[in-house]
């Protein structure tokens, strides 16, 4: 498991555990590498002004090698933003609430 230097205040891997266990939702490595990006876009970006358009190009870009969005998708199915952020201790950022499809315009 990583070390989640950016995790933001309040936030443990034991709530992201029941998080997932809520959702049905099997957490392996890849699902923690997510979360610390998440958390590493948000230390590093303004939490109130996050344009959901671009988090998607970073999440795109970081786990491109991988199979950028199909990737995420297969992981997390009720969207890399969406289900990330929950289990992230994130807030979603604007426009992004359709959590059969991870965001929305």
């Amino acid at each position: 498991m990583s070390n989640f230097a950016d995790a933001p205040k309040g936030w443990n891997p034991s709530n992201t555990e029941a998080i997932a266990k809520s959702q049905q939702l099997t957490l392996t490595q890849d699902h923690w590498n997510i979360v610390e990006a998440l958390q590493s876009y948000f230390s590093t970006h303004d939490k109130t002004e996050v344009n959901r358009r671009e988090l998607t190009d970073a999440l795109e870009e970081r786990f491109h090698t991988k199979g950028g969005m199909k990737y995420l998708y297969k992981l997390l199915p009720r969207g890399p933003i969406s289900q990330g952020c929950a289990l992230a201790g994130i807030s979603n950022p604007a426009g992004n609430v359709d959590y059969s499809f991870g965001s929305v315009v």
